[in-house]
């Protein structure tokens, strides 16, 4: 037997959902119903495989591709990955998926009565980064959202049970902060993998250039740029938390848990002055306790 959360080598499923425990916010935290957790974890598997590919970070030996039926000439070519992927989806919903994780998934889907949409939705935007890496407009930006980030809220609406039209809205805005704010978190790692996903047109209009974010440290234009994408973030966080006050019970303090999550981030890039290049700046335990309390009592 192996620990928990320790992957054995060559399970795809298990290397995969191990990485839960790094993820900024708990994805199926402990007070939640047992089933909720499971299905939400089943979730979790396949957005974050789906990442996976789209990144560049499947697990050495080529085990996920030969499951998905990919050869191992195409395995280094993402696009070939994701289409193999979107395949692999469409058998959870008509057929026996390939890969264990879309297998974990089929259950849910189905005890749930999840439709195609958010999972559809989620590679597209992996596909998107292997052809998009710079982006014009927040108006752009914001139809990235879309697809990067709205399907998950969607997700844990529909896992719970608790989908209507405005509370969709509202969780559009909270996973949309949510990802501008790991985006302003990630600037320098984005760089690196040739993602800017700062607005070019915000970038000219406090004088930035591409090459200030290669810096070590921020200078005064990159933390005028980087707080006005804050402040963004923060006023989105504040149109979705009546998300918040429309639920009950335990499903309250986890989407509490996540517009705190997000307004606590946005906490800490204030803290560091803006200055976003050395690292991302990471809330406090304390700050993140606080700001849940806060969202709780309805605030703001």
């Amino acid at each position: 037997m192996t620990k928990a959360g320790t992957a054995r080598p060559g399970d795809p499923e298990q290397g995969t959902l191990a990485k839960a425990a790094a993820e900024n916010f708990p994805v199926a935290p402990f007070f939640l119903p047992r089933a909720w957790r499971d299905d939400l974890m089943a979730v979790y598997g396949f957005a974050r495989l789906v990442d996976d590919i789209g990144d560049g970070d499947l697990a050495p030996g080529g085990t996920d591709a030969r499951l998905l039926g990919v050869s191992p000439e195409e395995a280094e070519d993402r696009l070939v990955l994701l289409d193999a992927f979107e395949a692999d989806l469409r058998r959870v919903f008509d057929g026996t998926p390939r890969h264990p994780l879309l297998r974990r998934l089929q259950p849910t889907v189905r005890r749930r009565s999840l439709t195609p949409g958010p999972f559809l939705g989620l590679i597209a935007a992996n596909r998107q980064d292997q052809l998009v890496t710079r982006y014009e407009t927040y108006d752009d930006l914001l139809a990235y959202c879309e697809l990067s980030a709205n399907p998950v809220g969607r997700l844990v609406l529909g896992v719970t049970g608790t989908s209507t039209p405005e509370r969709e809205r509202r969780s559009d805005a909270v996973c949309t902060a949510l990802q501008i704010v790991e985006h302003l978190q990630d600037v320098a790692e984005d760089l690196g993998r040739d993602r800017i996903y700062l607005p070019a047109a915000d970038m000219k209009r406090f004088h930035v250039q591409e090459a200030d974010l290669a810096a070590p440290t921020a200078g005064a234009s990159v933390r005028a740029l980087v707080a006005y994408e804050a402040e963004r973030a923060r006023e989105l966080l504040k149109e979705g938390d009546p998300l918040v006050g429309s639920v009950h019970g335990r499903l309250r303090l986890l989407l509490a848990g996540f517009v705190a999550g997000g307004r606590a981030a946005v906490h800490a890039i204030a803290a560091a002055d803006y200055d976003v290049l050395p690292g991302p700046p990471k809330p406090g335990k304390l700050r993140l306790l606080r700001e849940a309390g806060v969202t709780l009592r309805g605030e703001r």
